[in-house]
């Protein structure tokens, strides 16, 4: 065998010692390069409008935003900003469509984001043409002088919806009932609901209130017919969801009770609707539902005293468990619209609260990331159901908009002095936000799957 020539055995030597020293060091400079190599993860989201058993992996916290179990999927496109700020430039409704539906990740959540103005697409109806808004939420028609609470746009951060369609919408419903059930918040968005759909009707006289009824706070259950489409729109007042009683005592007077165990005595009418939108919670957070003092009914027992929050709970088990029962995955969509926002400022609405003088939303404070533990409650609720309830998480989206109230404007200006010991807080103005909620359940019944027994894709 040749022998190793004498002046290479010294570098070979230098070589081999220098290697469990120069190794450790260069290690981190080749992941390094490596890892620059790879495409960066965009989101370490990954929600779905349906509750999804996968498990979920949060961002690094930026606030103490809550986790929001619903989202659509999307592709990339324009970041809207959470301050306000002009339009995005204007697309077509196919290029709009397109860009909707997922990100590269593949999954947006809708509900991170902001209200942007738009000039050009907002309102979807002007103030004062829709003859269903009734007098609490017609601000306009009530004096409220200022108009640019109607011109915002919900935009998502990392996601583009589709483009609002009535004609479409109502093609999606034709032949079929949608209903809301809930508390005189569903009925804000009951309003709102038929009239971004009558903007569509070329013959608004092919839309009209089977019994000839008028849009009234004492009257509990519409239904709007859309002769064209065979299709109706319906409001079922239901507070809690589930039952009211009474109970009389001794002296034989009445007393108001809640069955919390009971579903509501309108769930016959609920079993009907191919697309069902429920809420419930204002109601939960004063007087006697608030105290609960002989009040909350379980079975036999009635409660001398028993949490709202714990009550609230149990109901929201007794609902979701008779969606479970009841309704049939392949041949209906059902929503819970999350709780709603109110903006009292010294009180509350029987105190003194006040939210007169807002013009525009709130970009900052605390409100903003607030959360309510009535929407953990729900979470949990439709996490642990059978039926794949849609959470329309609205509760973040309308921390920001201080300025959609009725104030002082909730009712008829046809008297000298207008009352400013009560203002309402809580509902929303027409055009406004509810136009918005609407606009999400759009958008999830063009982006996901109907139930398969509708024809219509």
């Amino acid at each position: 065998m040749p022998r190793l020539p004498w002046r290479l055995a010294g570098p070979l030597l230098a070589a081999f010692i220098s290697v469990p020293f120069i190794l450790p060091l260069a290690l981190p400079l080749l992941l390094r390069s490596a890892a620059s190599a790879s495409p960066l993860a965009l989101s370490l989201h990954r929600l779905s409008w349906l509750p999804s058993p996968l498990t979920q992996t949060a961002p690094p916290p930026r606030a103490p935003t809550p986790p929001h179990p619903t989202a659509l999927p999307q592709t990339p496109t324009r970041t809207p900003p959470r301050s306000p700020s002009p339009p995005p430039p204007a697309q077509t409704m196919a290029e709009d469509d397109d860009m909707a539906g997922e990100t590269e990740s593949g999954w947006c959540d809708v509900y991170d984001g902001g209200w942007v103005r738009d000039e050009e697409a907002r309102p979807l109806y002007a103030p004062g043409t829709c003859p269903y808004v009734d007098e609490a939420y017609s601000c306009a028609a009530n004096g409220r002088p200022d108009d640019g609470y109607t011109r915002w746009r919900w935009a998502p951060r990392h996601c583009s919806l589709p483009r609002f369609n009535a004609t479409d919408f109502l093609t999606r419903l034709r032949g079929k009932r949608l209903m809301l059930v809930g508390d005189s918040m569903n009925r804000n968005q009951f309003e709102s609901m038929l009239c971004i759909l009558r903007e569509a009707l070329p013959d608004k006289s092919r839309m009209f209130e089977t019994h000839g009824y008028r849009i009234s706070k004492g009257r509990g259950y519409f239904v709007f017919k859309f002769a064209d489409y065979d299709c109706t729109v319906e409001f079922v007042r239901s507070h809690f969801l589930v039952r009211e009683g009474v109970r009389f005592n001794r002296q034989k007077n009445s007393n108001p009770i809640l069955h919390i165990d009971r579903i509501d005595k309108t769930a016959s009418r609920w079993k009907k609707a191919d697309v069902l939108v429920f809420n419930t919670g204002h109601w939960w957070t004063h007087g006697k539902t608030a105290r609960g003092k002989n009040y909350y009914k379980e079975g036999d027992t009635l409660y001398p005293q028993f949490d709202s929050t714990e009550a609230y709970r149990r109901a929201l088990k007794t609902w979701a468990r008779w969606i479970d029962k009841n309704m049939d995955p392949t041949a209906s969509v059902v929503f819970y619209r999350g709780y709603s926002t109110a903006h009292f400022r010294g009180g509350d609405w029987d105190s003194g609260g006040s939210c007169n003088g807002e013009t525009e939303p709130a970009f900052r404070g605390a409100i903003i990331d607030s959360y309510p533990l009535k929407m953990r409650i729900v979470e949990k609720a439709i996490g642990g159901m059978r039926f794949p309830v849609r959470l329309l998480n609205v509760t973040r989206l309308t921390n920001f908009r201080r300025d959609g109230h009725p104030s002082v404007y909730g009712k008829a200006r046809n008297r000298k002095k207008v009352s400013r010991r009560k203002q309402d807080c809580s509902h929303w103005c027409l055009p406004g936000v509810p136009d918005a909620w609407n606009e999400l359940i759009y958008a999830s019944l063009v982006l996901e799957p109907n139930p398969i027994t509708w024809k219509y894709r």
